[in-house]
């Protein structure tokens, strides 16, 4: 049992070091002064190890606070809610993935899937005036983020993945 509540102060300690991550990201970790989606790269190995329930709520609890802390109108938790539930089910019922390449591309997915929903609620809800058709920083923020997550992804996903499995070895 306490082995039980070990794991899980771990894993509470990694979903509230996202939010802290997403606030105070070192400027040398950014591409035009955007930084990475640090909630795809701790739900990507979160949600592979732990399956597609957990990931989906995992997803959740995350969207719920990053639109705590940002202040636009558009929402994390439904993109954040879907891949967390895809990424858990590719873990549980594909194969293994253990390669830095496929860690990589399913972030740079995950990125863009996160951008381009982003993009589309400010597009259709009604609380924005202006066009973002015509805005290319649109654009420029939404090719910066892919960018940085999926080059960072190869590092940060596959050492979170090893974590997470030397604590399911390890307190079991």
């Amino acid at each position: 049992m306490k082995s039980i509540l070990h794991r899980k102060k771990l894993y509470l300690l990694g979903l509230f070091s996202v939010p802290i991550l997403f606030l105070s990201s070192p400027s040398w970790l950014t591409i035009g002064g955007v930084k990475p989606s640090w909630a795809i790269l701790w739900l990507l190995p979160w949600a592979l190890e732990e399956g597609s329930f957990s990931g989906a709520m995992a997803g959740f609890v995350l969207g719920l606070f990053l639109d705590s802390i940002c202040l636009g109108s558009s929402s994390h938790i439904p993109v954040l809610f879907f891949l967390g539930f895809w990424w858990g089910r590719l873990g549980s019922k594909g194969p293994l993935i253990e390669r830095s390449l496929s860690l990589g591309l399913l972030a740079f997915v995950g990125t863009l899937f996160l951008g381009f929903s982003l993009w589309f609620q400010m597009l259709f809800l009604p609380v924005f005036e202006s066009n973002y058709f015509s805005k290319d920083w649109v654009f420029n923020v939404l090719i910066s983020q892919t960018l940085i997550t999926g080059l960072l992804s190869p590092i940060v996903c596959t050492l979170l993945l090893l974590f997470l499995r030397y604590n399911r070895t390890k307190y079991k």
